[in-house]
């Protein structure tokens, strides 16, 4: 049984000129124990998509189907997937963590919100420090309000928060951004600790080269949809993809000499175009690509390129 199922996955917002997709038919498949690494550039659905799992769109209708374990998640209903599911078997690190700390609680005060929220009747102190110590932080801590830590010290308490419950999937929203590179690393190597560990992750980012330190299957995202889907291995290997190729290639290297960069800009959703959505951007376009692409299998996954109908 697959740990993460999603299929056919859509997400419909209203506006004066008709229906917007912010997700558009995303397919994914992940293993327990696995992570997936989604990429892409801003306003493309990253985030959209995370939150849709967890079920916390504000406005937005979500068609499609999203199993978990077996289970249909958007067929369950609201108490029983707050109590059942989100924070317990799934939870989220969302983006920016001093926007998801309140400014006027302790830490401590912040924790125990959350198990008060859940019911939680065990040993509170113990889970609480057992969350702390899992991402290198003393009991010191609890005992401050966010503006004492420092940007480092606030990511981590976040992704404790996350970890609070023991869930077996976490969303990780751009939990690296705004941190330095030394910080960065620290996440990181927390993220691999936890795989270890046995779990998994849907980690949402824009760098590229942090989601081969850590991913299983990557999922690159264009103009709400995922344009390719297959393991890090054949994603950093053999892309095929002309986005996927343009980003790997904007990433800086050791060699000397300036990334490339990619020309033009995404499409706009209010205005979704019926023909390859990265038509007008691709260096490889030719007259086919004027018709919206099938998703194509590939050796562990799909791509969304007419480049690939005959192979």
């Amino acid at each position: 049984m697959t740990f993460l199922d999603i299929s056919g996955l859509s997400v419909e917002y209203g506006s004066s000129s008709g229906p917007v997709y912010a997700v558009n038919d995303v397919d994914i498949q992940l293993d327990d124990g696995e992570s997936l690494g989604v990429a892409g550039e801003s306003a493309c659905g990253k985030s959209t998509l995370g939150l849709s799992i967890i079920r916390m769109l504000s406005g937005g209708s979500v068609k499609g189907k999203i199993f978990f374990e077996g289970d249909s998640l958007l067929n369950i209903c609201e108490s029983d997937f707050d109590t059942k599911y989100r924070w317990k078997k799934i939870s989220m690190i969302f983006q920016g963590a001093m926007n998801a700390l309140d400014p006027v609680f302790t830490i401590r005060e912040q924790f125990l919100e959350i198990l008060k929220q859940h019911n939680f009747d065990g040993n509170s102190n113990q889970l609480i420090l057992d969350a702390m110590n899992s991402v290198s932080l003393d009991e010191n801590v609890l005992k401050k309000y966010p503006h004492e830590l420092s940007g480092g010290m606030k990511q981590r308490v976040v992704i404790a928060m996350a970890l609070l419950l023991k869930p077996k999937f976490v969303i990780a929203d751009e939990p690296t951004t705004a941190l330095d590179v030394l910080i960065q690393a620290q996440i990181i190597n927390l993220l691999k600790i936890l795989k270890k560990d046995g779990m998994s992750f849907l980690l949402i980012t824009h760098d590229l080269a942090v989601l081969s330190e850590i991913a299983d299957m990557i999922g690159i995202m264009y103009g709400g949809q995922i344009v390719e889907f297959g393991s890090s291995e054949e994603i950093y290997k053999n892309p095929k993809h002309p986005y996927t190729k343009a980003l790997l290639e904007s990433i800086p290297t050791l060699k000397g000499g300036p990334p490339k960069y990619i020309k033009g800009v995404p499409p706009s959703l209010l205005d979704t175009p019926t023909e390859c959505r990265f038509l007008e951007r691709c260096p490889l376009a030719f007259e086919k690509c004027k018709e919206l692409p099938p998703k194509l299998k590939t050796k562990t996954g799909y791509v969304r390129c007419w480049l690939y109908e005959d192979k």
